[in-house]
């Protein structure tokens, strides 16, 4: 009996043996869009497809549950989840075989799928006990669990809430909201890495590997390098009049920074790089910066802050010209301590804390308030600023349907001050247009 015959081939799967009675597989078909990715996938697939089917189905996973969370009504979530599927994860069913590639939409289905298992079915049957006893708000049959450091997930250490074994952490999908991209991007660093000693062997022609450096180097999540600002050069009297386009982390950091004329290390630096992203010039962001540091002479703001003022924009030290931080880097790194302002407010902040920054940011009714907590205590702080957008900017409605989940302070910003320009906020912005 061949190999082909002992493991039962399922169908759709060919294959064929050659002279030396070796088993090669050589194609797969899908006959149909229901996949219940028993057989892991034989395909050959490029770097840049095992990247991009990775962060799509990424995509479409967070926007599901995102929109299970916002209790939108069925209809609402089904038109919305369609509209994410149709544009990352399409599945056309036969009888549109001839106006879309159905078997590539299948390939790419069925090989994201298993991209993303990062803990085997075998190993979580052996351990369904504990995950069961360390995470009571999940069935481990079903649920989707992700090894990590436990270094990573504290908070849920904290609360023994997780499972952890050799120094892992069993996080189910629910409680992986904040970390499963940067957990993602960890895992394919390494595996490039790999792939990049290995090439010199393999890469005969010098083709692939300049295209495995520049994937190597990517960033995690949407970036912003400055080239989305308002259109014409803004001034450091400008801010002032732009902070109602501000995200609630933004607003924290200008407010006490006119309370306190000063700003900590890290707070300085994650709103000078959002200032510089909505076009703040280096020589305004010095006067911005100079005017606010109120109590100080001249002399000691140059020497103590206009150094690293002038580094975040390129023109000192490494002169790297940094991108202002997205939601991820602000959620997870240099965590806030005693007299700290930078960080996230729904992660960061207290309960009774953010209830009162909340208010006064606009958002008075009990119930809304509730909702954006409930959000922030099941660790889903992109929906909670997302629904913080939606409240306080007229974005959202069952009119214009559902918005996608917010992940950068400067997509804030900008969708908030393109509402304005369309009139959606009926208010008096300045009238220059953001351009792309």
């Amino acid at each position: 009996m061949s190999l082909l015959e002992q493991i039962n081939l399922p169908k759709g799967i060919n294959s064929r043996e050659n002279n030396t009675g070796e088993v090669k597989l050589h194609r797969q078909y899908y006959p149909s869009r229901l996949n219940l990715y028993t057989i892991p996938p034989i395909n050959e697939i490029t770097i840049e497809e095992f990247e991009s089917f990775a962060l799509d189905r990424l995509t479409v996973l967070k926007e599901i549950e995102a929109t299970i969370l916002r209790n939108k009504s069925e209809g609402e979530s089904k038109e919305y989840i369609n509209q994410v599927l149709a544009q990352y994860l399409p599945l056309h069913t036969n009888s549109s075989s001839e106006a879309y590639s159905i078997q590539q939409e299948r390939k790419k289905d069925h090989i994201s799928h298993f991209i993303l298992r990062l803990l085997n079915n075998k190993e979580k049957h052996e351990i369904k006990d504990q995950l069961r006893a360390s995470s009571p708000h999940v069935n481990p049959e079903t649920e989707v669990f992700f090894e990590v450091d436990f270094e990573k997930v504290l908070d849920l250490v904290r609360r023994r809430v997780v499972y952890i074994k050799g120094g892992k952490a069993y996080v189910p999908m629910r409680d992986q909201l904040a970390l499963v991209i940067d957990e993602f991007r960890n895992r394919l660093d390494k595996a490039l890495k790999d792939t990049c000693r290995a090439l010199p062997e393999i890469d005969q022609e010098g083709q692939v590997m300049p295209i495995l450096n520049q994937i190597d180097h990517q960033k995690s999540g949407q970036g912003y390098s400055c080239s989305k600002k308002i259109e014409g050069q803004i001034t450091a009297d400008d801010v002032d009049q732009l902070t109602e386009h501000f995200p609630l982390c933004m607003r924290h950091l200008h407010n006490k920074l006119q309370e306190n004329k000063h700003l900590k290390h890290y707070g300085r630096m994650q709103y000078n790089l959002f200032l510089k992203g909505i076009g703040l010039s280096v020589e305004e962001a010095l006067r911005f910066w100079r005017t606010a540091f109120s109590k100080l002479n001249d002399d000691k703001f140059q020497k103590s802050y206009a150094y690293n003022i002038r580094h975040n924009y390129g023109m000192e030290g490494k002169r790297t010209d940094y991108a202002p931080l997205n939601c991820m880097k602000i959620i997870t790194n240099n965590q806030p301590g005693e007299g700290d302002h930078h960080g996230c407010p729904f992660r960061h902040f207290s309960e009774d804390n953010l209830s009162r920054t909340l208010y006064n940011a606009g958002v008075t009714d009990k119930a809304q308030i509730r909702q954006i907590l409930e959000y922030a205590k099941g660790h889903h702080y992109n929906i909670a600023c997302t629904r913080f957008f939606e409240l306080t900017r007229g974005s959202g409605s069952k009119e214009q349907g559902m918005m996608a989940a917010i992940n950068h302070p400067n997509e804030f910003f900008e969708k908030s001050y393109q509402l304005s320009q369309e009139g959606s906020l009926g208010n008096n912005a300045t009238t220059n247009t953001i351009t792309g």
